[in-house]
């Protein structure tokens, strides 16, 4: 095993690492890693350049507009980076919107480091990608054995749920909706999780960049089932916009809305982290479009229902 000092600059690598009995190697992490909790207690190594506590639309407008100047979501700290000394970089090239990216912490770099630093830069967009992350990290960090126990497990969770619902018949649409304003729907991996979970993902294909949307494009696709899991939200923040949702034309006129079968979930922590949690939100699904053969536990904290009434 490996003795690397480690920087992690994405949360789910953080997760990565820990579920690899690693996380007495991690000297620094970003701001957004914040499970588990005690990875609070290292110093974060960037910050944002998006205002707390706006709306969804106006931190669209200042992403939009901070990348359109070719400028950076993300500040990452390169004299705190310098001081941490650190032999392993972790980060992502996915999305320069969902994490600090390899530019990011190339730029951060530049010549001033005292040594060569690896940089490890995960991009997975599929669930077949994210396991393999797992194994690229454990690979790196030299535990091939702990990272093949830990894949085996994950596997078998994800594995016990597809036979339970092998012989399913009756399977629901589903949306899962990423983002409120504007209206963008979940794609890369959420597509097969859905699937996995014994639903029909309407509106967006398992592999590509989660899309925009219109308002009637989701009532056209008339989802039996609608998850609102916003990126980066909890599902106490989500609940501050949900009445954007309410607003759209012809929203009291689609299926889950007509059954009450409109659900909120933690996006921040399970579906938009692409870490090992990702097969709780395997589970979380199955829950919610199965709810008479799975009962995992995570009503009420990791989902609740929308009482539309």
């Amino acid at each position: 095993m490996s003795s690397k000092r480690i920087v992690s600059l994405l949360p789910a690598s953080t997760e990565i690492i820990y579920a690899l009995g690693l996380e007495g190697q991690l000297v620094g992490r970003s701001h957004e890693c914040d499970y588990p909790e005690s990875v609070k207690e290292l110093p974060a190594c960037s910050s944002t350049v998006i205002e707390e506590g706006v709306s969804s639309s106006a931190i669209d407008t200042q992403v939009k507009q901070t990348i359109a100047e070719a400028l950076s979501v993300y500040n990452v700290d390169s004299v705190l980076l310098k001081r941490l000394n650190p032999d392993l970089i972790v980060t992502q090239a996915q999305c320069e919107v969902c994490g600090v990216s390899l530019s990011d912490v190339e730029k951060a770099l530049g010549e001033d480091q005292n040594k060569d630093v690896e940089v490890l830069s995960l991009s997975p967009n599929t669930l077949e990608g994210i396991l393999a992350d797992i194994k690229e990290v454990a690979c790196k960090l030299e535990v091939s054995e702990r990272g093949k126990v830990l894949l085996e497990e994950l596997e078998e969770r994800r594995d016990l749920i597809k036979h339970k619902l092998k012989f399913v018949e009756n399977k629901p649409k589903v949306a899962c909706i990423e983002w409120l304003d504007p209206l963008m729907i979940a794609g890369n991996w959420t597509p097969e999780l859905v699937e996995i979970a014994g639903g029909v993902p309407v509106l967006a294909t398992n592999g590509s960049h989660s899309p925009y949307i219109k308002p009637e494009d989701l009532c056209a696709a008339n989802p039996d089932i609608i998850v609102v899991a916003a990126c980066g939200f909890s599902i106490e923040r989500t609940l501050q916009e949900i009445s954007l949702l309410m607003q759209l034309s012809g929203w009291n006129e689609i299926e889950a809305v007509k059954n009450n079968k409109v659900f909120i979930a933690d996006g921040n922590h399970y579906f938009n982290r692409p870490g090992p949690r990702i097969i709780d939100t395997i589970e979380i699904l199955a829950e919610i479009i199965n709810p008479k053969q799975f009962i995992f536990g995570y009503e009420g904290q990791a989902w609740v229902k929308f009482d539309l009434v």
